[in-house]
């Protein structure tokens, strides 16, 4: 085959994957289930998501969100880690099983380097388990929507230890190499690349997105940084992952409009929710917050429901 014809084929499976996306909608789903690592966790992205659907007055689905900290989908830890980090497949059958949903967003991919310059033999790990997590969405009959994990953005821990050069004798969470961007940019090639697959309903690119607007705010603040630690992004940083999948599913451009008491409302149920499903479901990460009873925290949930619902509606 010609290349000028290969890369013909290429762009028009590439289109026909933004054709699909524009008619995604997340009101036409019941429950939507986020899973991912400690970006995920926080939350912050899905509350966004969930404060605009009830204040432009969509169907709202029910928008359950399970992000467990230091969670990988390979397996892999890096050596000086005090314990092995979570991986997804511990959960992932019970997690799908007991939530039922019928569309998933996962966000993987930032831990999965483990922290250290790129390594083929971890990429090939991260690919296995990136295609597992996708096998399983599917044989469980629910829709996959991949979202890339964001930029690792060094700029504030630049002149201090918790960055180390290439030919370190160590990295780790807390000694991160330091262009491990360019590990996170690889993996979230790769993800962006299972929109081809039929398995898939759609892809959103959290790296890009971050990185045109980190690069926006560089042009007056050059320091500027989303990421407090490198890793975790702020609030701000996470509605721009939220505005991400909103453009992506063609919803809204902006959500610069959002009510911030509506939004405070959203976030205070999502995390009590979030807790409770993350104890109902189980895990094996020491040291994490439990959850009270799921019954329990779906009856305190109706109470912030009202709240939400008076606020919406002026009481």
């Amino acid at each position: 085959m010609k290349p000028l014809s290969l890369l013909f084929l290429l762009s028009l499976g590439l289109a026909c994957s933004e054709v699909q996306a524009a008619r995604i909608s997340l009101s036409d789903y019941k429950r939507i289930l986020f899973i991912g690592d400690s970006i995920t966790h926080a939350g912050h992205y899905v509350s966004y998501i969930e404060t605009w659907l009830r204040q432009n007055d969509r169907r709202l689905p029910e928008l359950i969100q399970i992000g467990l900290p230091s969670e990988t989908c390979t397996g892999l830890s890096e050596p000086d880690h005090p314990w092995p980090r979570p991986n997804v497949h511990e959960r992932l059958k019970r997690a799908l099983r007991k939530t039922e949903p019928d569309l998933v967003f996962a966000c993987y991919g930032m831990n999965d380097g483990i922290y250290h310059p790129f390594s083929e033999e971890r990429f090939g790990t991260y690919q296995a388990g990136l295609e597992k997590l996708i096998a399983e969405v599917d044989r469980q009959g629910s829709k996959l929507i991949l979202l890339t994990p964001p930029p690792f953005d060094p700029i504030k821990l630049k002149g201090t230890p918790k960055i180390r050069p290439l030919g370190a004798e160590s990295y780790a969470w807390f000694a991160i190499y330091e262009d491990y961007d360019d590990v996170v940019k690889t993996y979230s090639r790769h993800g962006l690349l299972k929109e081809r697959d039929k398995r898939v309903l759609a892809t959103v690119d959290f790296h890009a997105a971050v990185t045109k607007a980190l690069a926006k705010q560089r042009k007056t603040i050059p320091d500027f940084s989303f990421h407090p630690d490198g890793v975790h992004l702020n609030a701000d940083g996470h509605k721009v992952m939220a505005t991400a999948i909103m453009r992506k599913l063609q919803m809204t451009e902006s959500l610069e409009d959002l009510d911030e008491q509506l939004f405070k409302l959203v976030h205070e149920r999502q995390t009590l929710l979030h807790y409770s499903w993350l104890t109902h479901i189980g895990h094996k990460r020491p040291s994490t917050k439990a959850g009270i009873p799921l019954p329990e925290a779906q009856k305190q949930a109706k109470v912030l429901e009202e709240k939400i619902h008076g606020h919406l509606h002026g009481r």
